[in-house]
């Protein structure tokens, strides 16, 4: 059998250099390309045997799947190519807006994307289990999401943690939109007990930790996920172009990846 041909994008970057790493040591798998920005220090240096390139087209042809954890305006210039050149998608980049998301809509209609917030399977696990304990807990419990990164993260709350919201309030028919507080500061009033509430906290290396907390009279119930390495979201991310290889053009995430649905 052939092995996938994976490129990766902001391969220099914490989380592509773990993806580097992942890919070394994967049997089924083999590095076509490596990506980076223009301007970047690192053109030309070798990664994994290839040489890092801003020519994404180039780059990209005869690769099978482009990994992308970068910044959103990136993943969607590298959309218009995957989708021109049929090479299908594994992205984790946070911090898209609601057009943007339908950007990555129309594409799945001609190749596969797999995109998630979080690639870990433990976190898509967490996913599963909030519904279950948002339907149980949907009487008589405040919930709040707290969730803590590294100082470079760029966005809050973080793609998971909104994940986790976008779980909740669904099973419980609410809107996120409408029901989400992201701060308290000052006299705010009692707690609206239809509200869903985010804490941010960023500091050091924080690789990932996230809080989903149901709070009652007389007992607390806390669901939480604690990444200790990058490499539990290259992980997930080599699980999901795995997945693409054998599936047709559309959009999925990691539920489907996981076969949680």
């Amino acid at each position: 059998m052939s092995k996938i041909r994976i490129a990766i994008a902001g391969s220099s970057g914490r989380m592509g250099r773990m993806l580097l790493e992942s890919v070394a040591d994967a049997d089924d798998l083999v590095l076509h390309a490596a990506l980076e920005h223009e301007g970047s220090e690192m053109l030309g240096r070798e990664a994994g045997g290839v040489k890092i390139s801003a020519d994404v087209e180039a780059a990209l042809k005869g690769a099978d799947v482009l990994i992308d954890f970068t910044r959103p305006e990136g993943t969607l210039n590298h959309l218009d190519v995957c989708r021109r050149l049929k090479v299908n998608m594994v992205i984790g980049t946070t911090g898209f807006s609601a057009q943007q998301k339908a950007q990555l809509g129309a594409a799945a209609q001609d190749i596969g994307i797999v995109f998630a917030p979080n690639m870990s399977v433990g976190v898509n696990l967490l996913f599963k289990l909030l519904e279950t304990a948002s339907r149980v807990l949907a009487q008589g419990y405040d919930i709040e999401i707290i969730e803590a990164h590294h100082r470079h993260k760029v966005d809050a709350p973080s793609g998971t943690a909104l994940g986790l919201g976008e779980v909740v309030a669904r099973t419980l028919g609410r809107d996120l939109s409408e029901c989400a507080v992201y701060g308290r500061e000052g006299v705010t009033g009692e707690r609206d007990p239809s509200t869903i509430g985010f804490a941010t906290v960023r500091g050091g290396d924080i690789v990932g930790d996230h809080t989903v907390l149901f709070a009652g009279i007389g007992e607390r119930i806390e669901i939480t996920h604690k990444a200790s390495s990058r490499a539990t979201f290259s992980l997930g991310a080599l699980r999901a172009a795995r997945f693409l290889k054998s599936h047709p053009p559309g959009m999925y995430d990691m539920q489907d990846v996981l076969e949680l649905k």
